[in-house]
């Protein structure tokens, strides 16, 4: 189920998300157009991303709390925490081509999307807090789902 309290860790993951998103703001990738995005799916990742901050916030249960085969969930999450955040370093060192904000990294394909729903889930997986996993598939759903869309749109 969870306990509430703040967690340090989920705190941590949202700035590693949120920082180089605000970067990304003035930095978007040449041809950018998101106003024909399916609309379902719009739902889908913006209720999925309410859920996964609030959630990723206020359980207790993602903080580090000793050393057990479980942990194996965090250090997973943590990985690919940091991979999404060289992924980031690559894209501002692109050309910024939608290409580029598409791109697979290290054989995970559109990596801007899939690396931090990925390690959220890991994360859920790690504090054993359902709430944060179902979050997650929610905002997978529609996350995942634009830019996989958006990828296909430039291969068209």
């Amino acid at each position: 189920m969870g306990h509430l309290g703040f967690s340090y860790i989920g705190f941590i993951f949202l700035l590693m998300l949120t920082v180089p998103n605000l970067i990304w703001t003035k930095h978007q990738p040449k041809g950018y157009d998101n106003q024909n995005e399916n609309k379902i799916l719009l739902v889908f990742e913006k209720a999925g991303q309410v859920c996964v901050t609030c959630t990723a916030l206020i359980f207790s249960d993602f903080n580090i709390h000793g050393f057990s085969a479980w942990s194996f969930w965090l250090i997973a999450a943590i990985l690919l925490m940091v991979l999404y955040e060289f992924w980031w370093v690559r894209y501002f060192k692109s050309e910024r081509t939608l290409k580029d904000f598409y791109s697979s990294f290290f054989g995970v394909p559109v990596a801007g999307a899939v690396l931090p729903v990925a390690a959220f889930f890991f994360l859920g997986l790690y504090g054993k807090v359902i709430w944060l996993i179902v979050s997650v598939v929610i905002l997978g759903i529609g996350h995942i789902g634009i830019h996989w869309q958006h990828l296909k749109g430039t291969q068209a």
